[in-house]
């Protein structure tokens, strides 16, 4: 790898931690909070953890459609503190991003919170040291917190979304500094999510969704399977999100063991939401997006009683089992109705 061409603008400074953060800083190419230099040798050595070329481009970034190459990931990969090994992760998530199924175009520019979310299955998950257990959006692990926050300095360095410049988000959401978890495969009573996706279990992959912060769902009580799925349904049923969207629930082991054992399958799981998650139509006409032109027409819109599913369709409801012990699980509420998730092999 030593011997390949790297192609990146060489910048000369004192050779001082203070003196390249602040340049870096006043350049706005940070997230903000302090990076590793990407010094030659530092990028040399992340591009270790790939043999794809340095030169090879994944494709433009929007919104201002930089250049992604494999060298441009590995210097951000650098800055964020990320290890070798997480690259094939990285590349795969740009993947993602750059499928022109996946709205990075609108989530870099929106006023909207929401943020690209990765959600990394199979056996690479182990083997970089992803948590897919307590406190998995949390911080504490180096695999989570740097590769999301590498994603964060693509989307801000090849992407060009400068906070208040292009990225409008009117207050932004500390998932826009790092989001990427694992799926506790090895906790849930359904397959995982790469498996719905068609993908085999031992595949290693990375699922690219979006979303504003976790909602945390909290059921102490419940004993069974409909007493807890209602809890949840009540707390996706609310007005003030991207009303419609697609539901992003993460459902913690004793919650999907508790609906597991009462013989519920993942699209059990997703029926219930879609049947229960609901708003009169008279109170979602006061919700956030009434009137902006995305509202479906799937119902009868005479009827200020019609009860209205957050969702068009069931099937696009979203299930991940992640966390530790605990009665907690979560509620992502996605960019929007037009868009759930898109799974990628990491090669």
């Amino acid at each position: 790898m030593a011997t390949q061409t790297l192609t990146s603008k060489r910048l000369r400074i004192e050779d001082s931690l203070e003196a390249i953060n602040q340049l870096f800083h006043e350049k706005g190419w940070t997230d903000g909070l302090p990076i590793i230099p990407p010094t030659e040798d530092r990028v040399r050595r992340m591009l270790t953890g790939t043999k794809r070329k340095p030169e090879e481009s994944l494709g433009g970034m929007p919104p201002k459609f930089g250049e992604a190459t494999i060298e441009k990931v590995a210097v951000n990969a650098v800055m964020a503190g990320c290890l070798p090994e997480y690259m094939p992760i990285l590349i795969t998530a740009v993947e993602g991003m750059l499928d022109e199924r996946y709205p990075l175009y609108g989530m870099q520019a929106t006023t909207h919170p929401a943020a690209p979310l990765a959600i990394v299955n199979g056996p690479i998950v182990k083997k970089v040291g992803l948590n897919a257990g307590y406190g998995l959006f949390g911080p504490g692990w180096q695999a989570n917190a740097t590769i999301g926050r590498a994603i964060r300095l693509m989307l801000l360095n090849m992407g060009g979304a400068t906070p208040g410049k292009v990225d409008r988000s009117t207050m932004g959401q500390p998932c826009k500094y790092t989001y990427c978890v694992a799926e506790n495969e090895d906790a849930s009573p359904w397959e995982p999510l790469h498996v719905e996706h068609g993908f085999a279990k031992n595949t290693s992959t990375v699922t690219m969704s979006s979303g504003e912060n976790p909602h945390n769902i909290n059921d102490h009580v419940g004993t069974n399977a409909e007493h807890i799925l209602a809890i949840a349904a009540g707390t996706v049923a609310t007005m003030g999100v991207n009303f419609p969207l697609v539901p992003l629930m993460v459902i913690c082991p004793e919650h999907a063991a508790t609906i597991a054992k009462d013989g519920f399958s993942k699209n059990d799981v997703k029926h219930f939401l879609f049947e229960h998650a609901r708003l009169p139509l008279g109170k979602a006409r006061a919700s956030g997006m009434y009137g902006q032109g995305m509202w479906p027409k799937w119902w009868d819109s005479s009827d200020p009683e019609t009860s209205i599913p957050v969702t068009e369709n069931w099937e696009d409801i979203i299930i991940v089992v992640a966390g530790g012990a605990g009665k907690h699980s979560a509620f992502i509420a996605t960019f929007g109705h037009f868009f759930g998730a898109l799974t990628k092999e990491i090669r």
